[in-house]
């Protein structure tokens, strides 16, 4: 399915500390009706610079599935909601997606 830009959808990913983070913040935008789905990545291993020094930490990552619309909300709440100080939060544009796959996101976001 070739999308228009009313009835596009987007990913947007995060890391976590832990699985039981991931998981309060997917049940969050889930239960908001800002997303459709949040897949959770266990057992990352992420390195990085942060505040000058080098760092290389477990983490779990996350896609939630949501509307282009949606996302500056959804983003938004993520960012309210999540424990790092200076959370990763990359919205991720879809330009394919099966019809009946984004009819289903636009149905389990349409509350909002």
């Amino acid at each position: 399915m070739s999308m228009n830009t009313s009835d596009k959808i987007c990913l947007i990913y995060t890391t976590c500390a832990s699985r039981e983070e991931a998981e309060q913040l997917g049940n969050a935008v889930i239960d908001q009706g800002l997303a459709a789905c949040v897949n959770i990545f266990p057992d990352i291993t992420s390195i990085y610079i942060w505040q000058g020094k080098k760092q290389t930490d477990r983490e779990v990552a996350m896609l939630v599935k949501t509307r282009k619309a949606l996302q500056n909300e959804t983003v938004t709440a993520l960012k309210r909601l999540h424990p790092y100080e200076t959370p990763a939060l990359l919205v991720l544009d879809v330009p394919f997606a099966d019809a009946d796959y984004c009819a289903w996101i636009f149905q389990q976001t349409a509350g909002k």
